[in-house]
């Protein structure tokens, strides 16, 4: 006797009948439909073609435009980048590096509330893949940086690239609250935002001190005073 699917089963594949096709140019149609399957299922089990098939694009078109499904991820994270700071409030230029990371992050959990799920099915999966758990990392570091300068935080050097690290590590256990959050307002995951930054902030406050203990290296200092001595020689 023929076995009944399960209502599991059914369910979800009745949900992806029955998901619009997303809308816009092959790309964005691709990083729609990537988004879509994410949601339903975990990155692991999703194929090229069934991306292809659900953006209706053909498999060359998605092949010139991206090389994998990490590829696609990294795409749709520059995008909610760039909705980011493009929202960028001119008002908040006024206030306190912290306020101003504050509201940048808010702004960026506003760009993903469309993707919850699919950031639920992301976090998931890399819980039990330590290769794509480095992958992510390497993404939401690359986005923090454009995050930190969009709230006027320095991100050159080394100092900078430990600060990026550091705000990943924030965000992404604030990601942790904002994806159990069912509150409009978002009460929790703007609590849990507010005590990560604080934590943060006196991190950040320790790293400088440290690093105006640390003496400068020898080279660094003899490039130093030949680089004063180009000024001195150019002023003259």
């Amino acid at each position: 006797m023929a076995r009944k699917p399960s209502r599991s089963r059914t369910s979800k594949t009745k949900a992806a009948r029955l998901a619009p096709r997303p809308i816009g140019s092959d790309r964005q149609r691709s990083i729609g439909a990537f988004m879509q399957l994410l949601a339903e299922k975990p990155i692991e089990r999703i194929g090229l073609g069934e991306i292809a098939n659900r953006a209706g694009v053909s498999l060359s078109r998605l092949r010139e435009e991206f090389d994998s499904t990490l590829a696609i991820l990294a795409a749709q994270m520059k995008e909610i980048d760039r909705a980011v700071l493009d929202g960028a409030d001119p008002a908040m230029a006024k206030e306190p590096p912290r306020d101003r990371l504050f509201d940048v992050l808010m702004r960026r959990l506003e760009a993903l509330a469309l993707y919850k799920n699919a950031v639920r099915s992301l976090r998931r999966s890399a819980m039990c893949n330590p290769g794509l758990a480095l992958a992510l990392n390497r993404l939401t570091v690359r986005s923090m940086r454009w995050m930190l300068t969009a709230a006027g935080i320095n991100t050159s050097g080394t100092k900078g690239a430990i600060r990026a690290q550091g705000l990943a590590l924030v965000f992404a256990q604030v990601l942790r609250v904002w994806g159990d959050d069912d509150d409009p307002g978002l009460a929790r995951t703007m609590a849990e935002l507010d005590r990560a930054l604080t934590r943060g902030q006196s991190w950040s406050r320790l790293l400088d001190d440290l690093c105006a203990v640390i003496p400068t290296p020898p080279h660094r200092r003899r490039r130093r005073s030949r680089d004063d001595e180009d000024d001195a020689t150019v002023a003259a």
